[in-house]
């Protein structure tokens, strides 16, 4: 009988992390001069209530899936998030900072959202461009990519050969995969709120293995 060589399904190098990047459920409205509540410079608003079934909906996608760790930013909505997960696999969520979302600077705390929809010069540019620092005193998207990257390799250090998940932002998810295959800036910008979006990182190396998987939603 010949031999046959079949596909074979991907499984992570030995010893790399698999870190399941799930972008935090809706949050409630901006409204023209109330600002979210701030921490640490950067607008804190708590999930809508949509966004509380996208973290149920996450729950129940990822009950099965043996998760070493669950990882949340200093910001409340990726807490609140990640609550419903936490409760069913029983951890206790830690915080990693550097996952935080962009610093707007003067367009933090809901002001971003005015200026996206009216097509503020600034955001025109930083569209174009993909430049964050464009927004004025905002980070610059080297700032977030180094922070970003140190983030990732932290929590890809403490899990070798683990999968873990990490409820973070937009912003952050963007950065991530940018950086991991090299793409355009602002290539991965549109995560949809509750997706669930996949890094495999060995060393110092990452790899995209998902984006904006959905189904559960």
């Amino acid at each position: 009988m010949s031999e046959e060589y079949h596909q074979t399904k991907y499984t992570p190098p030995p010893g790399a992390a698999d870190i399941l990047l799930v972008r935090h459920g809706r949050t409630e409205a901006a409204r023209p001069g109330v600002s979210f509540p701030m921490v640490d410079g950067h607008g804190d608003p708590a999930l809508h209530p949509e966004g509380e079934v996208q973290a149920e909906r996450v729950a129940a996608r990822l009950r099965d899936t043996p998760l070493a760790a669950i990882y949340v930013t200093t910001l409340r909505r990726t807490h609140q998030t990640a609550a419903p997960l936490a409760a069913a696999l029983g951890l206790t969520p830690r915080i990693e900072a550097d996952l935080r979302e962009v610093c707007l600077g003067a367009w933090d705390g809901g002001a971003y959202r005015m200026h996206a929809a009216r097509n503020h010069p600034a955001f025109v540019r930083f569209r174009e461009t993909g430049e964050w620092g464009h927004i004025p005193g905002a980070e610059t998207t080297a700032t977030l990519h180094a922070r970003v990257r140190a983030g990732l390799l932290r929590i890809a250090a403490a899990h070798p050969g683990e999968r873990v998940a990490a409820v973070v932002h937009g912003g952050v998810i963007g950065a991530a995969l940018e950086m991991a295959c090299g793409a355009r800036p602002l290539a991965f910008t549109g995560a949809e709120n509750g997706s669930i979006s996949r890094l495999v990182i060995e060393g110092d190396s990452m790899a995209v293995k998902g984006f904006n998987d959905c189904a559960h939603l």
